[in-house]
């Protein structure tokens, strides 16, 4: 039901740390960040007809960001998530969406994020373009990226987006569950 290589994510949360340093001041936030586990979240939603739907999140992902301070076009954004870490609270479900009807974990061990372009869009935001592959898909995707805080050798950053599962062939249970997956993240980065 959710996109297997959401790398969106991360995509998503390399989003946020571009767009945000930049406004800040890319010389002072221009380089290499690891995103650390400790501060973040992937966390994603699917409606359902009626009301209600499915939240979860991925517990596992790694991933870098390196923001280019001359210009910003050429920074990057990289992001791995671990499709197996998926949880929902319901052992039911994280098993459901474990299976071959979604991603596939026996076969799919990552999702994965590799951006093509970012673009400032305000002060502190940016929006990031990237190839997603899930499943053996792969399609572009946008993210938009906010920063929260950058700290010396940390940044904060928020990232939204939607992915269609029908684009990675997880759309099991649609129309009743909505097509689109609706992901927020938070990514602390910590300089290298």
């Amino acid at each position: 039901m959710i996109t297997r290589r959401l790398g969106l994510a991360a995509f998503l949360a390399v989003t946020s740390v571009v767009g945000s340093a930049w406004a800040v001041a890319l010389s002072d936030a221009a380089g290499r960040y690891a995103i650390s586990a400790d501060g973040s979240a992937i966390r994603f939603a699917i409606g359902k007809v009626g009301g209600g739907g499915l939240n979860g999140a991925f517990g596992r992902f790694k991933g870098t960001i390196r923001i280019d301070g001359g210009d910003i076009g050429r920074s990057r954004v990289d992001l791995t998530i671990f499709p197996d870490s998926v949880g929902t609270g319901e052992g039911r479900v994280d098993a459901f969406l474990k299976s071959d009807a979604v991603f596939d974990t026996t076969n799919e061990q990552e999702i994965v994020f590799r951006s093509t372009s970012v673009t400032r869009t305000g002060e502190n935001t940016a929006m990031i373009t990237g190839r997603l592959t899930a499943r053996g898909r792969t399609f572009t995707e946008k993210f938009q990226a906010e920063l929260q805080s950058l700290n010396g050798r940390q940044i904060r950053f928020h990232v939204s987006g939607n992915v269609l599962r029908s684009r990675y062939q997880m759309d099991v249970g649609t129309p009743i569950y909505s097509n689109i997956v609706a992901f927020d993240m938070e990514f602390t980065g910590r300089r290298s």
